[in-house]
């Protein structure tokens, strides 16, 4: 019975997982500037390598696999808004603005009303 309630933790935690991936996938190929599709793809991957870790240690049980797993996703936490933030900063320092659906006037207008 316990085996059961495990593989359907550890199945449900793979299946967020490649859901998260696949909706980040969307968001990078939906969204037309680079900025949003650089947030899709930061924001999904670090979730969706939390949950396929979660549930492949799961499965595997609690041994020295697991040990690794969890460096794997400890590292990835560490890199991947680094890697994401570096990019971003890059991308804009080098001239690329962010499209604004409003200007500033209309903005500043909505502010005063």
């Amino acid at each position: 019975m316990m085996s059961l309630i495990i593989d359907a933790l550890s199945w449900a935690c793979l299946l967020l997982g490649c859901f998260l991936g696949v909706s980040g996938a969307f968001g990078v190929f939906r969204f037309k500037d680079f900025y949003s599709r650089a947030h899709a793809a930061s924001v999904t991957d670090t979730l969706c390598v939390f949950f396929i870790v979660a549930g492949l240690v799961l499965q595997s049980g609690f041994n020295l696999v697991t040990v690794k797993l969890i460096f794997i996703v400890v590292l990835l936490w560490l890199t991947s808004p680094v890697a994401s933030h570096a990019l971003i900063r890059s991308a804009y320092q080098t001239g690329l603005k962010p499209t604004l659906s409003t200007t500033r006037k209309e903005s500043a207008k909505r502010g005063q009303s």
